[in-house]
């Protein structure tokens, strides 16, 4: 009896260690799904030119909108005093401000509700007990993060309000990367908290499923850069560029290394260049997981992955045809979200679960 007593206990423990983390994980993928829609709203507002419509940070008074005519027209003087309204959109009715207005402050309520999203659960989770010790202080840096985004928002928008009529590429380049981060890191945790049938990988395949994850980011960041520029509205052709594989004139700025964040032909080009290297690595991870775990989900990831960015590929390809149409370069923003959080989730699984707490103490 004693023996059954003893065995029962642990056992209980564990299966309540395994309940909380279903629960844990279905909150990190809710913020997922919420995170997802944040990126595809920023990126309309920045397609729409909304994004310089709110010209102060008021995180709390500002979930408020405006509510009468006289707040409308108050806010809208606001935007007047801007470079944008006198050089692009002069003679703008208050109405016609109102429809980039909205998208802007879309964006702003999904940013403030993402960090309401994260702060309240984890209070939940960690007062009634049904956080592990290991994840109290990544769910707390993650809160961090999305506390620092919010001020990298507001310093990206502030570029574009005394001098620019957009927002600095730097700067825009830098938000999506940090939001990058943000939605890798939820991802990487969650799958952290999975069950996985299949044993973790060899080292190599971890690293190589970790180089994925970075060579995608990195990537990412190249798009914002064009996406700054505005570089996918000229060179709409492929595969040549501007009728040649290597187009003249890539670097014609002093110093150099300007070309390859301020020129639209440059900054477009090396987006190319370095989607052709994704691929192919991508396909050389698949054949070398394929190789070194035969037959295993690992190899069947990989191969997942690498197709997804064939995808990609394609719909980047179509966006650059479609000179940047809105719902083309939604869909290519969005895909490569999705290519980045499957390659996170296959990076977590080559490396496999969190240990259980009380699997630990019971070998100990």
């Amino acid at each position: 009896m004693s023996a059954m007593t003893n065995t029962a206990a642990p056992l209980a423990e564990r299966n309540r260690e395994l309940r909380n983390r279903t629960l844990v994980r279905g909150w990190l993928y809710l913020v997922l799904l919420v995170l997802f829609a944040l990126v595809m709203v920023g990126g309309a507002t920045r397609m729409t030119g909304s994004g310089l419509s709110i010209t102060e940070w008021k995180p709390i008074h500002g979930v408020i909108p405006p509510l009468n005519q006289a707040e409308w027209q108050e806010e809208f003087e606001k935007y007047q005093q801007i470079p944008q309204y006198e050089q692009i959109n002069k003679g703008m009715t208050v109405d016609e401000f109102k429809g980039i207005f909205w998208w802007e402050w879309a964006h702003r309520l999904l940013a403030r509700g993402v960090g309401f999203l994260v702060a309240i659960p984890l209070a939940f989770f960690w007062i009634s007990g049904r956080l592990e010790r290991r994840l109290k202080p990544r769910l707390v840096g993650l809160l961090a993060l999305g506390g620092f985004q919010g001020f990298i928002g507001w310093w990206m928008v502030a570029s574009g309000l005394s001098e620019r009529v957009s927002v600095s590429q730097y700067r825009l380049a830098i938000h999506l990367t940090f939001a990058c981060i943000i939605v890798t890191a939820v991802a990487y945790i969650a799958r952290g908290l999975a069950t996985y049938s299949e044993a973790p990988a060899d080292r190599r395949i971890q690293r190589f499923a970790g180089i994925m994850v970075l060579l995608v980011m990195f990537q990412i960041y190249l798009g914002a850069l064009v996406a700054g520029l505005h570089a996918g509205l000229s060179y709409n052709t492929w595969p040549l560029m501007d009728g040649a594989i290597i187009p003249g004139d890539l670097l014609v700025m002093e110093p150099v290394w300007r070309n390859f964040f301020e020129s639209p032909k440059t900054v477009q080009f090396v987006h190319r260049m370095f989607a052709y290297t994704v691929l192919v690595v991508a396909f050389w991870h698949a054949f070398t997981t394929m190789t070194q775990a035969p037959r295993t989900t690992h190899s069947r990831r990989a191969w997942v992955l690498a197709l997804l960015i064939v995808a990609q590929a394609a719909i980047g390809v179509g966006t650059l045809l479609m000179q940047a149409h809105m719902h083309w370069a939604l869909l290519h923003q969005g895909f490569a979200l999705i290519v980045l959080i499957f390659a996170t989730a296959h990076w977590r699984a080559t490396k496999g679960a969190y240990p259980l707490e009380n699997d630990v103490a019971v070998r100990s």
